[in-house]
């Protein structure tokens, strides 16, 4: 479900470390975490960090994390979501996981009129060539973690402004109120993505 307040980057990778373990101990089952962050930079644990620009000034924090990929933003207006799922029942194959929440995200975009796609060669979720989702994900044992943000409203696009998005020089941010030309909210998107998602175990 859709969290119905802002959660943090820390409390959200609690969320999901306390999932894994869960899942891992055979006490619960996958589940998919739909939330929306308190603005933040994200980068995953990499040598080239010249996506963040100048970090010193940047308007948000920036947390190092154990995902994949170089920056991103994270704020109000952009659904973020994290599927916590056993890989070693889904081929424990993380390009078919990527492709996975690809398909997701843009069969989920379908019902608002809005035809998104991929970009060969670049992971996410694209209008033409705006980006409208990123994704990064990591594992542990197998185990799912990170996953995806996708914009939704036009507050979201601003954070985008003081980096190089997932490292793409000169690549333009969307969100999907401005590709639907109306506007829609997070939680009304959220319910289209839960729905969409593969049966959970």
């Amino acid at each position: 479900m859709l969290e119905n307040h802002f959660i943090s980057y820390a409390d959200g990778l609690q969320m999901q470390h306390d999932a894994v373990k869960a899942l891992l101990a055979g006490q619960s089952g996958e589940r998919i975490i739909l939330l929306e962050h308190h603005p933040v930079y994200t980068i995953g644990r990499l040598r080239d960090q010249s996506s963040l620009r100048d970090p010193a000034r940047l308007p948000h924090p920036v947390v190092e994390t154990n995902r994949g990929g170089q920056a991103t933003y994270h704020g109000p207006g952009q659904l973020v979501g994290y599927p916590i799922l056993d890989l070693r029942n889904r081929g424990q194959d993380l390009h078919a996981h990527l492709r996975m929440i690809e398909d997701v995200l843009i069969e989920s975009c379908r019902p608002f009129g809005v035809d998104a796609g991929r970009r060969e060669g670049l992971t996410g979720v694209w209008v033409e060539d705006r980006k409208m989702a990123s994704i990064g994900v990591g594992v542990k044992k197998w185990i799912s973690m990170h996953g995806f943000a996708i914009n939704i409203t036009a507050e979201s696009l601003s954070g985008f402004l003081a980096i190089t998005p997932c490292g793409i020089d000169g690549v333009t941010m969307t969100c999907l109120s401005h590709e639907a030309g109306r506007v829609i909210s997070v939680a009304e998107f959220a319910e289209v993505v839960k729905a969409s998602f593969p049966a959970l175990t």
